[in-house]
């Protein structure tokens, strides 16, 4: 699905900017959203926090997406948000956007298609916790990325830029970082993929989707 930034600067609408740095929190759980906040530049998370400090990342915000399709019915958010990168994040008004969600039918159909795509990543989730060995976990991860990415045009010759660390990967996959250092040198020493400077390379595309038991 293409980024939301790709329909919506067509149009009219009001908005804000602002600049997140690496691990700074942009929303909180249950803060009061004045807008909808979209995000323009950089990699952000959407994270459940527990009391005593751990926390599971439900997914990855990139560039050009809604914080959460939430945002356009609700006034706050159940999760926290967090920059993982340098983020640029703007908030459009939410009754100017509502506005035009009802005078523009083909936003309808994106934004049912949003929630769609952001209720998968939570089915998924529940069924990697539950049931995925740790590799098909991590592999899917990656290959789920890579399809995002090269919707917008941030892939070439099967490399894009990760910049997260093994400790994003271990909160996303329910792993520990140990874990995932070990799946991680298991996919390399097969030639599955290539991993150096913050840049992943699927080598093997087919072997990686065999790992993940994509069908």
């Amino acid at each position: 699905m293409a980024p939301w930034t790709s329909w919506l600067e067509r149009l009219p609408l009001r908005r804000s900017y602002q600049v997140a740095r690496p691990r700074q929190t942009i929303y909180r759980a249950g803060e009061a959203l004045d807008g909808v906040p979209i995000i323009c530049d950089g990699w952000a998370a959407r994270v459940s926090r527990l009391s005593d400090g751990r926390r599971q990342i439900l997914s990855f915000v990139l560039p050009g997406d809604l914080v959460s399709t939430n945002a356009v019915f609700a006034g706050s958010l159940n999760f926290f948000v967090e920059a993982i990168t340098t983020v640029r994040h703007s908030s459009y008004d939410r009754a100017d956007l509502n506005e035009r969600l009802g005078a523009e039918p083909s936003l309808i159909k994106i934004l049912v298609g949003a929630c769609l795509a952001e209720k998968d990543e939570i089915d998924q989730l529940a069924t990697n916790l539950g049931r995925r060995r740790a590799e098909e976990r991590i592999a899917r991860l990656f290959l789920h990325l890579k399809e995002r990415l090269d919707a917008r045009g941030l892939v070439r010759d099967q490399s894009f830029a990760l910049p997260l660390r093994q400790q994003h990967i271990a909160d996303a996959t329910g792993l520990t970082p140990v874990h995932v250092n070990r799946v991680l040198g298991a996919l390399r020493t097969e030639g599955l993929i290539e991993l150096s400077s913050g840049i992943l390379k699927i080598a093997n595309p087919a072997g990686l989707q065999r790992i993940a038991d994509l069908r």
